[in-house]
């Protein structure tokens, strides 16, 4: 199981909820499930509304996580994935800190999940 926790002004508060490591949910299919509001439009990877900010709990290394071809492109095209971090994720298995919600399948790892509310608009990193 892992903790996940969104994050959000629209929120009022952090959330924290179970999800099933394995069982193939993507972090839009956990936040619709618990009733979390995260804007998404084509839910397809090709929009890029869905855009959330992804940090690791605790002091495991992130477990390798599969960036789509749909993913790689909408984050590429918005400014989110430059060269530089593609390779870093692809050579490394080192997830980069910005995803899309409809293509990040949940883990067995705590996360904690920031986004603005706003359809596709990144959340100010937090100091």
């Amino acid at each position: 199981m892992a903790n996940v926790t969104f994050s959000a002004p629209s929120l009022g508060k952090d959330i924290t909820v179970y999800a099933v490591a394995g069982d193939n949910k993507t972090l839009l299919g956990v936040a619709k499930q618990h009733n979390i509001a995260i804007p998404c439009q084509c839910q397809d990877g090709e929009c890029g509304s869905c855009l959330v900010k992804v940090t690791v709990l605790g002091d495991n290394t992130p477990m390798a996580v599969h960036l789509t071809d749909k993913e790689k492109l909408t984050l590429s095209v918005n400014g989110k994935l430059n060269k530089g971090q593609l390779e870093h994720a692809e050579t490394n298995d080192m997830p980069p800190p910005y995803r899309l919600a409809c293509q990040y399948i949940v883990r067995g790892e705590d996360i904690l999940v920031e986004f603005s509310g706003d359809p596709g608009v990144e959340i100010e990193l937090r100091r």
